[in-house]
């Protein structure tokens, strides 16, 4: 009888080590898929954070060559952080490489251009665009914005500006 209830004992003590255990891996397995999701969440929230600097223009009508400048130079620093350099062709999306095009000219640049260049280009398509203020049209000229977002990296990799 003493054998009987120190077995009983031992399989008792086996049976709750195993539910331990069992409670241990069901606690691993459910944090490291919360973890997971906080990440992509994270992931997520930064790429939305990023594309809003492009696309709070979308739909305004006040978007002057200032604000064209703005994302250009936005997207030259996204270019060169990425160490991406500007090619003849257009990115197709699968990269973070960016390009702003205004007016059908393509205004952003990569790593080979020097930051004096870039801001002298950027200071004469501003007094170009300047120079179109008259007498009879004292304002800016305005932009209309259209953006395109990868659906790879799902950031946005094309900004086209046309002058309303």
């Amino acid at each position: 009888m003493e054998n009987a209830s120190k077995a009983l004992l031992m399989a008792a003590g086996v049976l709750l080590g195993l539910m331990i255990i069992s409670l241990a891996v069901l606690l691993f397995t459910n944090f490291g898929g919360t973890s997971s999701q906080i990440h992509d969440n994270i992931e997520q929230n930064q790429i939305s954070q990023f594309n809003s600097q492009f696309t709070q223009y979308i739909g305004k009508n006040n978007v002057t060559i200032y604000d064209v400048i703005s994302m250009a130079n936005l997207a030259t620093e996204n270019n060169k952080y990425y160490e991406f350099s500007r090619t003849a062709n257009m990115p197709t999306g699968n990269d973070n490489y960016i390009t702003v095009i205004l007016d059908g000219t393509r205004i952003e640049y990569g790593t080979e251009e020097t930051n004096e260049n870039i801001t002298n280009d950027y200071n004469s398509i501003i007094a170009d665009r300047v120079s179109q203020i008259s007498e009879s049209n004292i304002n800016l000229p305005t932009y209309d914005v259209q953006v395109q977002i990868s659906d790879v990296t799902r950031r946005v990799f094309v900004v086209t500006c046309t002058q309303n």
